[in-house]
């Protein structure tokens, strides 16, 4: 089995807890209060503007032409993403320059830029794996329940579209070619899960 494939096993537990968790369902049936939608998509603004960052590490440090290619993707990836924060964020009526990260983004980032130079790509590969596959997920799912169209129905149906699904197959074919299934790389990857679910909280509690 792939790298992949067991760490994303063996996370199921904090991935159903993301699904299950109130702001998801929230966002799944429409019945979200904007406040915390736009307290999210602030907040994850600013995350994906590190995120971008690390996959940029990504390229600098790949060893080989089709890494740099799949990181490059990946970073490219997010700033598609933040285009779709910055259109809500104008709808809502958010300056996305002046967001003052809170608790569980200010975690997530540190995380992330202590992995951006420090340990292995690998231990890069799956700190970054656990967002993009599990949004993936969050949004195949939410869409397969087949709620009727409201507020927040463009956000999971822009997971669930197979151009977000081939950003997975990039990040977890750059884990599993370089993996060295260390525990590093699974204690990272199991970090990044629980801070997801820590921003899902936050987005719900304020």
């Amino acid at each position: 089995m792939r790298l992949s494939e067991e760490l994303w096993r063996e996370s199921s537990d904090l991935a159903d807890a993301c699904l299950n968790h109130p702001f998801v369902r929230g966002l799944a049936d429409g019945s979200l209060p904007p406040e915390r939608y736009a307290l999210f998509i602030a907040q994850d603004a600013f995350f994906l503007e590190v995120d971008a960052r690390a996959y940029a590490a990504g390229v600098y440090r790949s060893p080989d032409a089709e890494s740099r290619r799949d990181w490059h993707e990946l970073q490219c990836g997010v700033f598609e993403e933040l285009k779709l924060h910055g259109a809500a964020a104008e709808r809502l009526g958010i300056d996305l320059d002046q967001v003052t990260p809170l608790g569980a983004t200010r975690a997530y980032t540190d995380f992330l830029l202590a992995n951006t130079f420090g340990g292995t790509l690998a231990e890069l590969a799956a700190a970054v794996a656990p967002c993009v596959r599990l949004y993936c997920h969050l949004g195949a799912r939410i869409v397969a329940e087949g709620h009727p169209a409201h507020d927040y129905t463009q956000w999971a149906e822009t997971y669930a579209d197979l151009s977000f699904s081939g950003l997975v197959d990039r990040i977890e074919g750059l884990l599993d070619r370089h993996a060295g299934r260390t525990q590093g790389e699974r204690d990272r990857y199991r970090q990044a899960m629980r801070l997801e679910l820590e921003f899902f909280e936050q987005a719900w509690t304020g």
